[in-house]
C-alpha cells in the first residue's frame, strides 16, 4: 500500500479515520481510492457525493513531495493501519487512524503498557504520587504513555526516564515541533528511550480540536490509563471516558474533597469510570501484574486433555499472559459466546485464573 495516496488521502477535506479506513476495505488500496469513479465511491457506506467530489478533486499532490521527503530527511516510521508493527491494541479501536507517523525505538506492541495522564498544574503531591507509581513498576518494565504536556504528562515522562523506563509521547501536531517548546530536551531523551508518536503530518499546528484526538490514541494504545489528578473538565477526564469506551481498565487516585485537581478523579472514582488505587501495588494486583509467574513453567502434557479450540485459547493466554478478552477474541477468532464458554471451562479444569480487569493467565 503507497505511503504516497495514504498521505494524500489523510489531506482530502472531510475524511477522517473511519472514513479513511471503510474506503481502504472497500477498494483494497489508497491508490485505488483515487482511481475510483464517483458512483464507486458513493458505494462505500458513509461517503456521500460531496466527500466522493473531495476525493476526485484533490490535487494537493505538491504536498504529498514534500511531506515524502520530509519523512526520508528525519527517518520517520510512518506505520499504516493493518502493519505487523500497527499497535495492535489501538487496531482495536473503531476510530483508529489509519496512518501514523514514529520517531523513536520502543515497541508499540510491548506485552505491558499504561497509560499515564493528569492536570497541567499538578501539585506537589500528585507528581510525587506519579513519581512513585512509576517507580514501583520499573521491574515490570511496562511502557509509559503521556502527552507530553506540562505537569502530570511531563512528570510521567521524566520519571519513565529516571527508572530507565521506556516513555512514548502522543503528539497532537506533526513531528516537526514540540510543544511545548519548554519539553524539547525530554522529548530528545525520549528518541532514545521510548519515542514520539503522532496521526498528524509535519506543518501541523497544536490547535485545540487535535487534543482530543491525540487522547484517543492515549487511551487506545494502552492497557490501563492511571488519572493522578485531574479537573473536573479537561482533557485527562476525556482520555479516561475514551479508555472505558475502548474497554480498557481505568484507575484514578483519589484526592480530598475540596481540592479542584482532585475533582476530576474523585469523580471517576463516584461514577465507577474508575477503580480506586492509594498506592502503587494497587495498580499490580488490580493488573493482574503481581501474580505473573513463568510461562514455561507450565507443562505441555496438560494439552493432550484439551479439545482444538480449547488447546488454542490456552496457548494464547500461555504466550501473552495476562491478556484479555479483547485481545482473545481478535487472536482466536472465535465468537465472543463460544469464547465466553472455552474460558469457563478451562478455568474449572484448573487451568486458567480470571484476574480483575478481565485480564486471564495461566494458573
Amino acid at each position: 500500500m503507497s505511503i504516497y495516496h495514504l498521505l494524500a488521502l489523510s489531506r482530502v477535506p472531510g475524511i477522517g479515520a473511519i472514513t479513511a479506513r471503510a474506503l481502504l476495505t472497500y477498494f483494497g488500496s489508497a491508490e485505488q481510492v483515487f482511481k475510483a469513479s464517483k458512483l464507486q465511491l458513493c458505494e462505500v457506506q458513509g461517503l456521500g457525493p460531496k466527500l466522493a467530489s473531495n476525493i476526485l478533486n484533490f490535487r494537493d499532490f505538491d504536498w504529498v513531495g514534500v511531506e515524502l521527503d520530509f519523512i526520508e530527511k528525519y527517518q520517520i516510521k510512518s506505520i499504516k493501519f493493518g502493519d505487523p508493527n500497527y499497535p495492535k491494541r489501538l487496531a482495536q479501536c473503531e476510530d483508529a487512524p489509519f496512518l501514523l507517523f514514529y520517531r523513536g525505538n520502543a515497541d508499540l506492541n510491548q506485552q505491558k503498557i499504561i497509560s499515564i495522564v493528569g492536570t497541567r498544574s499538578a501539585t506537589a503531591y500528585g507528581k510525587r504520587l506519579c513519581e512513585e507509581l512509576v517507580a514501583s513498576l520499573k521491574n515490570h518494565q511496562p511502557l509509559v504513555v503521556s502527552g507530553l504536556a506540562y505537569g502530570i504528562d511531563f512528570t510521567a515522562h521524566q520519571s519513565s526516564l529516571d527508572h530507565q523506563l521506556q516513555t512514548i509521547g502522543i503528539l497532537a501536531h506533526g513531528l516537526d515541533r514540540i510543544y511545548p517548546r519548554a519539553h524539547q530536551s525530554i522529548a530528545r531523551q525520549m528518541l532514545q528511550c521510548g519515542g514520539l508518536l503522532t496521526e498528524f503530518p509535519s506543518q501541523t499546528q497544536p490547535d485545540r480540536e487535535n487534543f482530543p484526538k491525540r487522547n484517543r490514541i492515549i487511551a487506545g494504545l494502552a492497557d490501563a490509563t492511571i488519572v493522578v489528578e485531574a479537573h473536573a473538565k479537561g482533557g485527562a477526564l476525556i482520555t479516561a471516558e475514551l479508555a472505558n469506551v475502548y474497554n480498557r481498565d481505568v484507575f484514578a487516585f483519589p484526592g480530598r474533597v475540596n481540592d479542584e485537581q482532585s475533582l476530576g478523579c474523585n469523580y471517576l472514582i463516584k461514577t465507577h469510570r474508575a477503580q480506586l488505587i492509594s498506592q502503587p501495588s494497587d495498580l499490580e494486583y488490580l493488573l493482574g501484574w503481581d501474580a505473573v509467574k513463568d510461562k514455561t513453567s507450565t507443562p505441555k502434557i496438560i494439552l493432550k486433555e484439551l479439545n482444538k479450540d480449547q488447546t488454542l485459547v490456552f496457548e494464547m493466554i500461555r504466550d501473552e499472559s495476562p491478556i484479555g478478552m479483547d485481545a482473545l477474541l481478535l487472536k482466536t477468532g472465535l465468537d465472543q459466546g463460544r469464547l465466553a464458554m472455552i474460558i469457563l471451562e478451562l478455568e474449572l479444569m484448573g487451568y486458567l485464573l480470571t484476574l480483575p480487569g478481565k485480564q486471564f493467565q495461566l494458573a
